[in-house]
């Protein structure tokens, strides 16, 4: 049983890195540029820091002028932001 257990925890951890993919998988040809993200969040009121690719997706560090500060991955191709956390 204790052999069994081990194994299971071993295929686990050589598994799991394959679970890491990108969470947007949008092709290149169909991503919007990074300055149209930037554009819409300073239209909401938003004074962008950066903008920078993780997991596929677009991360945005913003703030707002009460000092509110965003960290959230948006979506390459509709810029829609995610449910998802940013690291």
């Amino acid at each position: 049983m204790k052999k069994m257990l081990a194994l299971a925890l071993v295929a686990a951890t050589l598994v799991a890195p394959a679970f890491a993919a990108d969470v947007c998988n949008v092709p290149a040809e169909k991503a919007q540029p990074k300055d149209a993200l930037k554009a819409q969040l300073e239209k909401d009121g938003w004074t962008v820091k950066q903008i920078k690719d993780d997991k596929g997706c677009y991360e945005a560090y913003a703030t707002k002028a009460d000092g509110k500060r965003m960290e959230n991955l948006f979506d390459p191709e509709t810029l829609k932001m995610l449910d998802v956390e940013a690291d």
